[in-house]
């Protein structure tokens, strides 16, 4: 270990596509002098092969709570999300996504696979800075342009009928329209008949946004 490096300061992997974006997040980071960056990757990928070298049962478990894994949710090469379940449930960092999305789909699926920090990025890296020290302290931080969309969709999908939340729930099951409809009893017509209602409801436009629920 570098003598030089501060161990007693959080540490920070932060994974971003966008070059600028990254250098700019690392530059302002270690300028603070609060914090100790231990990666940055530029892709799903290259962040899975150095993400085993961190936050890993090597570290002193003094250090496991003061850990922050910054990541981007649409990456160039998949999902930025989809790290989350590689890392050992025992050495798990606070988890932040710092992104462009701010919809109800996007934010609703970082929330259920555990994401501690919701940020968009129209916030400065001040304020990206300040969810990231709320998260270390417990805190669920939820970006107030969002905060107020899952408010309204949660209003919104208690509107949904028996049915439209029934053909909800098999959709985030990953059930085809055809096995719906056999599941059911009814036509695969009236399936997505009732999915385009949803649809129209929730505002969400895709399938894959649906499943991410």
């Amino acid at each position: 270990m570098n003598p030089d490096v501060n161990t007693e300061l959080p540490s920070l992997m932060i994974v971003e596509d966008h070059p600028v974006m990254r250098e700019g997040l690392v530059n302002y980071f270690t300028d603070t002098g609060r914090w100790r960056i231990v990666g940055k990757a530029s892709c799903l990928n290259s962040a899975k092969k150095i993400l085993p070298c961190i936050f890993t049962d090597n570290q002193s478990a003094a250090f496991k709570n003061e850990n922050v894994l910054l990541l981007d949710i649409q990456l160039k090469d998949g999902w930025g999300l989809d790290l989350i379940p590689m890392i050992d449930a025992d050495r798990r960092p606070v988890i932040a996504v710092y992104t462009a999305f701010d919809d109800y789909s996007h934010v609703s699926a970082a929330l259920g696979m555990g994401v501690n920090a919701f940020v968009c990025k129209n916030r400065d890296e001040r304020e990206l800075e300040q969810a990231l020290l709320k998260s270390l302290n417990g805190i669920t931080y939820i970006d107030d342009c969002v905060q107020a969309k899952l408010n309204v969709s949660a209003d919104t999908f208690r509107l949904l009928t028996k049915r439209e939340s029934e053909i909800l729930r098999f959709v985030k099951a990953g059930l085809s329209n055809n096995e719906i409809a056999i599941k059911l009893g009814i036509s695969r017509r009236t399936v997505e008949n009732i999915l385009s209602c949803i649809y129209d409801k929730t505002g969400i436009r895709t399938r894959l946004d649906l499943q991410r629920l």
